[in-house]
């Protein structure tokens, strides 16, 4: 890497990062300097193949498993990483789905559901808020969904969870602005890596006629937004979700 990036030595988490989009986004990261936490529950294999990705754009970094529905998991794995180098930026990307029909739809899956995408970024960011609000700086950038802000039938768990993000991310916005540290959230809709790219084929391209730009996005394409939400350049933007989805919520 030439020159300095704007991430050169700051330390970002990134949860869900051992593949999809959670792995696009700390390989940015990395590419632009940062030491990053490649945080995952069980795939340390993949885990491993990320962080490989960050030092190889640049960066450097280390892999912290930690399974976001365990509090105690959670402080650990944070404190760890802060150990090498304050904490400047988090993303919370971790989040499993479980797709049903709302009447068919088990306890279980709805809890499982609300207990990773929802509760687990409320682990993080509390494990993550006080050395950021006792430093007077940080960045949180929190992912949500397209499904938190439209219908998305078939996924009333995920749907719900994603919602609830997006309150939690104003309302976390609003109590630490005044400490330094900004909130924001992205919406991804389609994109070609992660669970858009577990879809059938058939379904794909039907969903994918629905995209005002006629495709799938980038992963790349989600984590520029990220990057810059977490960056100088968005210094005066808190509170808000930027969505990300070629149009199709318009």
């Amino acid at each position: 890497m030439t020159g300095r990036g704007r991430f050169e030595g700051e330390g970002v988490i990134v949860t869900g990062a051992s593949r999809g989009l959670g792995r696009c986004i700390a390989h940015a990261f990395g590419a632009e300097g940062a030491r990053v936490g490649v945080a995952f529950r069980t795939r340390r294999d993949e885990a491993e193949e990320t962080l490989a990705l960050v030092e190889a754009g640049g960066g450097s970094g280390e892999v912290l498993q930690l399974d976001v529905r365990d509090e105690a998991a959670v402080e650990h794995a944070f404190k760890m990483f802060e150990a090498g180098a304050p904490l400047s930026v988090l993303v919370n990307c971790a989040a499993v789905v479980y797709d049903q029909m709302f009447p068919m739809m088990p306890p279980n899956e709805w809890d499982a559901v609300i207990a990773t995408n929802l509760t687990g970024t409320y682990r993080c960011c509390r494990a993550a808020v006080r050395p950021m609000m006792a430093r007077r700086r940080g960045a949180i950038v929190n992912v949500s969904s397209i499904g938190g802000v439209r219908a998305s039938p078939g996924q009333a768990n995920y749907s719900a969870s994603k919602a609830g993000v997006l309150g939690l991310t104003v309302t976390l916005a609003a109590e630490l602005a005044p400490y330094g540290v900004r909130v924001n959230a992205v919406a991804p809709g389609l994109f070609k890596t992660g669970m858009g790219a577990r879809l059938d084929r058939r379904i794909a391209e039907a969903r994918g006629k629905m995209v005002p730009l006629g495709r799938f996005g980038e992963g790349e394409e989600l984590a520029n937004v990220v990057l810059f939400l977490a960056s100088p350049a968005a210094s005066y933007i808190v509170g808000q979700c930027i969505v990300v989805d070629g149009g199709m919520s318009l």
